[in-house]
């Protein structure tokens, strides 16, 4: 049950006309669990960035001028998601980039597309089979399941990687702030993430013990198989 929520941004809207990735962000879920382990990385895309996509995601080209290139990152973002289902929005976009930036590296590389390597849960699929006839854009999911994104004033990777995860957690039953763990690797919270108190208002709060925390994970892996 390890999966992992990624988003992209790009120089333009078509690797047809030779558009490349200038940012990945990567959010993990273990058992239905914000994990808080990320992968985020912008990129230097060897181009120019449109000036419509500038204004969705608000990078620019002198930001990007000295981050490194795909290539300097694969390593790493391969095996970030190895063995991970891929949960994405629109995910003919993203995949397509980045199998387009595969085909550009070493043939080792190409011959491994991330479609063929990774279950994908497109969360914009569900969400028209959910709610037909509506908006399903991110910003309308995260409306409609009392999502907080007033913050979100530019597109970007990881930050919406990090809101369509709790949307994922929503659409599909669970509610993300309370499937957060506490830490991640870095003593840092996932993005939406609180701590609960010891004690609220006088009343002690009796935690789970692990042995009650594994049987409540295999029950939900169950639900969700």
């Amino acid at each position: 049950m390890r999966q992992i929520v990624l988003d992209t941004e790009t120089t333009g809207l078509s690797t047809k006309e030779g558009h490349r990735i200038i940012e990945i962000g990567c959010v993990e879920l273990l058992h239905r669990k914000i994990t808080g382990n990320t992968f985020h990385t912008y990129l230097n895309p060897g181009r120019l960035i449109d000036e419509g996509a500038m204004r969705v995601h608000g990078i620019t080209n002198e930001f990007v001028s000295d981050k490194p290139f795909f290539k300097d990152k694969i390593t790493e973002f391969r095996q970030f998601i190895q063995g991970a289902d891929l949960i994405i929005h629109n995910a003919v976009f993203d995949i397509g980039f980045l199998d387009y930036e595969l085909s550009l590296l070493a043939p080792k590389y190409a011959a491994l597309p991330i479609g063929n390597q990774h279950k994908i849960i497109d969360t914009l699929i569900m969400a028209r089979d959910k709610h037909p006839s509506q908006r399903n854009n991110l910003d309308a999911l995260c409306k409609r399941y009392d999502i907080k994104s007033q913050h979100r004033v530019f597109h970007g990777a990881l930050l919406d990687a990090s809101l369509l995860a709790e949307v994922y957690l929503a659409m599909t039953g669970g509610q993300g702030s309370l499937f957060v763990s506490e830490l991640s690797q870095t003593g840092q919270h996932a993005f939406g993430s609180q701590h609960l108190p010891s004690t609220v208002k006088g009343l002690r709060v009796v935690l789970a013990t692990p042995e009650e925390g594994l049987a409540h994970d295999n029950f939900v892996a169950k639900l969700f198989r």
